[in-house]
Formats: structure tokens, C-alpha cells, sequence
């Protein structure tokens, strides 16, 4: 079958899936969907999106078998041991150095699978503390959206190959030996860990994280899916965190919230936002407050000032998503309390009466406010409206853009003798800018090689985003590879018990004083035992494949033919003969041969001969 693509019913089957099981996988990235999908649609024999969403609604149980498809839980204990080993050395001493004796040492394994890297850092943590202290102060949050990798994690079970990249001192001390080949965490290490049910993209963080390990997940979803997350990543973490990433993952263009530790083995500190405004801000891309809840009284009276001025005005953040509305503006452009928090794009107001995204645009990119005079627009009962818009950029102590803030002034009731004369106001400043051409040039030219750097770093991440790519498919691969080691030890258990078979039936017909032989459908020889060979001089070898009537043998194989025949057509499937014979040493004798029909290893049926002697053997 041929690759689907995205099409259509491709985004049925996603809704569907949203909606009657409430997992939105919008955010992950569309070549691998596609992929996962297809993989199971080939399983039930399938070619189109369409036809597999009929199937997922006739047959609810497919739905398990389509979402372990979609995760794929590929992990290993100390995966890409280098890192794991920093983190030992490195990591892991500089918090517990952070902190108080009696302070506890939160970690949450996000994306944990089947849970070997939650016991990894149990284990790391358990050496490094002791016994009693990891008892009394560790606490491991484990979570995942697939629960019956969940399921399996708890269980603490692994078998002997699973734990080769284990050192043997950890492997001896940490887990019990259950049988030839299967090994339990002890008791004391799976108490610290809480493993649970979490979504990355839609369920809120868990808080005050001292080491953050997210590894090889964020690579499966678009990069707008990889903004939220780690906005959210980054509000779980103490001021002092840690996140620990994968090999394939960077953060590039994130140095607004992490700040790397070793690029190399992708460990980060979180940058911590000072401010209260910039901790509202985080707050509510983290999806942990309220846009309109109020945390003090300070912020409160901010608010209300807010809202006491007469011009109607929003913020927006660098991601456009909209922080502030006042009250002016809600009045005006018919706006909720609620639209804080949404992306600006996704409001009228950002399009009607002016396109506000291209203006906000223009004041990033040359660094000072930009305005828009005598903005038309058009009230409910057709009135025309006017307003003077105003984008000014926002930018922090420390010079770092924080977002834009847009004012609407209302000039509809000026003179229009005013207007002119604030017009001629502006012509007067035009020419005052001009006379500053050379210096906006030396500004362009700056500004051109800081696009040329931005191109290098656009460069930079689409790379990235291969690099996740062939990190995404190397784990498919794994994934693949161990399901056809598991079917191939089913496969040579099989064997060896059909190799017992077979030796079992040889030493059977073997034994048999009674000559065998097993014919298919067309009465070729499949099976000629040894009493066979005694009785009429002709190996097996030299048998098998052959017909009957084609055997140079002392045996009037012409005339078994039609008892033959009728063996396999009579309903009893049985006929019995007795024939003139000539053994292999030439003696004569009667043959007495019973035929019964069997059913062929080809399809229709054989029949099986059971020849002996009936008397005495005679010499000629």
C-alpha cells in the first residue's frame, strides 16, 4: 500500500479521535501521523482514511492498537550514556548543593514510556543521597499519555536484555532476579516514583521542578505544539531548574527561557523572569492562571488604571498571544475578559479596521512605534468611525523585546481644520526625517546583516527539524526491529519444538514393522518410512516428490490406483486390498495395502498406505 497523504479525511480521522476520546494530536507533526497511521492501516489491510475511520468506528478496540502505534514508547535505561553520566557528575551535585538538608528534591520525567529513565534518575539519586536520605526527600513524577505504558512502568519489570547498558554494581543492588530472565526493581526505589496520566500540550505543569527531563518528545510535535510546551516546561521549574532533552532536541531561538548548561549533552538552566509582569505573562502561556485572575492587590489597582484610561488599548506578547485588554478596548471592539490569553490573530479586532499584525511586524522590525491616521471604521448601524492607531514596542530593562503594545485613539469628533493641521504637523516632521537619511541608512545596512544572521538561523532550525525528522524515524525503526525480534524468538521456538516433532515421528515410523507411505493430492510421495525401504529396496530419497505409478517397485502400484481414488472419494475414506508383491530380495508374496484418505498439507486430499505381508513369503 502506498503511503496516504494528508488530505481531508486525514483531519476527520484526527477530530474523531479528539472528540470521542479526547486526544489531540493537532500538535504533532503531520510526516510522522501520517506514517503511524498508515503502519496500522496496512495492519488491517486498509489503503485509504476514509475506509480506516469506518473501521475505528465499527471496531472501538482498534483505537489501542492505533494509539500505541502513534507513541512510539522507544526508551532504554541510561540512554546515550555520556549525558547520563554528566548529569551524575555534574547535575545532580549542584542541586542537592542548592538546597537546605531538609528540603525536598522534586524531578518529573515527562514523556517516561515505559518508565526506564524515571528508574534511571531514581537510581543516580539513590547512590548519590543514600537510602534514607532518597527516602525521605526524593520525589519523581513519571507521566505519560498512554496508560498502558503507564501500566507497564509501574510494574518495575525488566527483562535481562533490557538492562545491558545498567552498570552491574546498579543492576545487583536495585533489582531482584524473578526467573531465568526477568528482573523486579526493589520495593524501596519504585515507593519514590508517582507515575501518572499527563498531556503535554493541553494539562498544566506540575510545579517547583528541580530537574526536568523531557527526552526525545518534544521532536514529534510542530514547532507552534514545541512553543507551548516549553513555556509550560519552563513554568514547572524552580528558578534554579534543570531540563534535561534529547539527543535530536535544541532549543535555538528559546534563549528567552533556557539558557544551555552543556549544548552537548542538551542540559539547560531556566532563565528566570524577575518581573512581575513577565511571571503573568509566563503564567498564562503555561496555561496555570486565569488571564483575568488578579494574584494581588497591586495588580489589581494596575488593571483598574488600566481601564480608566480613555484610549482603547491591547498588548501582545512576542508569540501574539494578547495579555491585556482594557476596558475601552472591550467596550469598542465588543471584546470579553476571556479573549486575554488567545492569539490575536484569532480576534476581529486583528484584521477590522486595520491589519494590526503587519503594524506590529513593522515596529519589531524597525524598532520604533509605528502609526496608522484616520483609520476607517464601520459601527453596526453603518456610522463611520475614525482612530488614530498607535503600535509602540515594549522592550525591558535590559533591552530584550518584550512584545507591543496598540492604542486606538477615537478622532472621529476633531475639526477637521485640527486634522489638517496635525497633518502639516507631520509633513513638517517627514522633512525633519529626511535629514536623517544618512543615518537610517547606516541603520538599514545594520538591519540587513542582522536579517542575513536570522536567515542563518532559520537555517540553522530547519536543519534542526530534520535532524528531529531522523530522529523520529530511527525510533520507528527501533520499535520495528524489536517487534520482529519478538517474532522471530517465537519464530525459533517454534522451530525447535517442530524439530522434537519431527524427530518424535521419525523414530515412530521408524519403529512401525509395517510399511508407510503418505501421498498428496496428486498421489505423489511425501513420506516413505523405513519398513518401506526394507520391503521394496527404494530409499526414501529417491521417492519423495515422486507419483506412485512413477515407482520401479515389486508392488503392482497399477492396480492401487482406483482403491485409492475411491478411499479419498468414499465417505468412510478407507479401501483395503491385497495384491501378488515381489520384495527387494525377489521373493513373492501377498500384500495386503489399506488405503485412508487424509486431508493434504496443499489443499484436498491424500491418502495414506499401510503395506505388510499377509503370508509367508515365497521364493520363485
Amino acid at each position: 500500500m502506498t503511503e496516504e497523504t494528508e488530505g481531508p479525511d486525514f483531519e476527520r480521522l484526527l477530530q474523531y479521535l479528539r472528540e470521542t476520546r479526547g486526544f489531540d494530536f493537532s500538535g504533532y507533526k503531520k510526516t510522522t501521523l501520517l506514517r503511524r497511521v498508515a503502519k496500522r492501516m496496512t495492519h488491517v489491510g486498509l489503503n485509504d482514511h476514509g475506509a480506516y475511520l469506518d473501521y475505528l468506528q465499527a471496531n472501538p478496540d482498534e483505537f489501542e492498537s492505533l494509539f500505541n502505534t502513534i507513541l512510539i514508547n522507544v526508551t532504554s535505561y541510561f540512554r546515550d550514556a555520556a549525558a547520563w553520566e554528566y548529569l551524575r557528575l555534574e547535575i545532580l551535585p549542584r542541586i542537592i548543593e542548592g538546597k537546605a538538608p531538609y528540603e525536598p528534591i522534586r524531578v518529573w520525567s515527562a514523556g517516561v514510556a515505559s518508565g526506564e529513565e524515571a528508574y534511571s534518575v531514581a537510581m543516580l539519586l539513590a547512590e548519590v543521597l543514600g537510602p534514607s536520605e532518597y527516602r525521605e526527600r526524593t520525589k519523581i513524577y513519571a507521566t505519560d499519555v498512554d496508560d498502558d505504558a503507564l501500566s507497564h512502568a509501574r510494574q518495575g519489570r525488566a527483562a535481562a536484555k533490557d538492562l545491558e547498558e545498567v552498570p552491574a554494581s546498579l543492576r545487583d543492588k536495585y533489582f531482584e532476579r524473578e526467573g531465568d530472565d526477568q528482573y523486579l526493581l526493589r520495593s524501596e526505589l519504585r515507593r519514590s516514583i508517582i507515575f501518572g496520566r499527563h498531556d503535554l500540550v493541553q494539562d498544566a505543569p506540575i510545579s517547583r521542578i528541580d530537574l526536568l527531563i523531557c527526552r526525545n518528545t518534544l521532536m514529534y510535535f510542530e514547532p507552534e505544539a514545541q512553543a507551548r510546551i516549553l513555556a509550560r516546561l519552563h513554568y514547572a521549574l524552580s528558578e534554579k531548574g534543570y531540563l534535561f532533552l534529547g539527543k535530536a532536541e535544541m532549543l535555538l531561538r528559546r534563549d528567552t527561557l533556557f539558557v544551555p548548561v552543556d549544548l552537548k549533552q542538551r542540559i539547560f538552566n531556566k532563565i528566570p523572569r524577575v518581573g512581575a509582569r513577565e511571571q503573568r505573562v509566563a503564567a498564562t502561556q503555561a496555561g496555570t492562571l486565569d488571564p483575568a485572575g488578579h494574584s494581588t492587590r497591586q495588580a489589581r489597582l494596575r488593571e483598574l488604571m488600566i481601564d480608566a484610561l480613555p484610549v482603547a488599548q491591547l498588548v501582545v506578547d512576542l508569540g501574539g498571544i494578547v495579555i491585556a485588554i482594557n476596558e475601552r478596548a472591550r467596550s469598542v471592539f465588543s471584546l470579553v475578559v476571556a479573549d486575554v490569553g488567545r492569539p490575536l490573530q484569532d480576534l476581529e479586532v486583528s484584521y477590522r479596521p486595520i491589519e494590526l499584525r503587519s503594524l506590529i511586524d513593522q515596529a519589531y522590525r524597525d524598532r520604533r512605534p509605528v502609526e496608522a491616521r484616520d483609520v476607517e471604521r464601520r459601527t453596526a448601524n453603518g456610522e463611520a468611525q475614525y482612530f488614530d492607531v498607535k503600535v509602540l514596542q515594549l522592550i525591558d530593562k535590559d533591552g530584550s523585546l518584550l512584545g507591543a503594545s496598540i492604542a486606538f485613539t477615537d478622532v472621529t469628533g476633531y475639526n477637521r481644520v485640527n486634522r489638517e493641521l496635525e497633518r502639516s504637523k507631520q509633513e513638517l516632521e517627514t522633512t525633519s526625517e529626511e535629514l536623517q537619511a544618512t543615518n537610517e541608512e547606516l541603520e538599514t545596512t545594520n538591519e540587513e546583516l542582522q536579517s542575513t544572521v536570522e536567515e542563518l538561523e532559520t537555517t540553522n532550525e530547519e536543519l534542526q527539524s530534520s535532524n528531529e525528522e531522523l530522529e523520529t524515524m530511527n525510533e520507528e525503526l527501533e520499535s520495528t526491529n524489536t517487534e520482529l525480534e519478538t517474532i522471530n524468538t517465537e519464530m525459533q521456538q517454534r522451530g525447535i519444538q517442530l524439530d522434537h516433532i519431527n524427530v518424535f515421528m521419525e523414530e515412530v515410523l521408524a519403529n512401525v514393522k509395517t510399511g508407510v507411505a503418505v501421498l498428496d493430492k496428486d498421489l505423489r510421495v511425501q513420506l516413505w518410512n523405513q519398513q518401506s525401504e526394507e520391503l521394496w529396496g527404494v530409499r526414501a530419497s529417491e521417492t519423495l516428490g515422486q507419483p506412485l505409478l512413477a515407482l520401479d517397485i515389486g508392488l503392482p502400484v497399477s492396480e492401487l490406483v482406483a482403491p485409492i481414488n475411491d478411499a479419498i472419494k468414499s465417505a468412510n475414506g478407507f479401501r483395503e486390498v491385497t495384491v501378488n508383491a515381489t520384495n527387494r530380495r525377489g521373493k513373492r508374496f501377498m500384500c495386503r495395502v489399506q488405503c485412508s484418505a487424509m486431508a493434504a498439507v496443499d489443499g484436498g486430499r491424500g491418502a495414506i498406505l499401510l503395506m505388510e505381508a499377509v503370508e509367508p513369503q515365497k521364493t520363485p
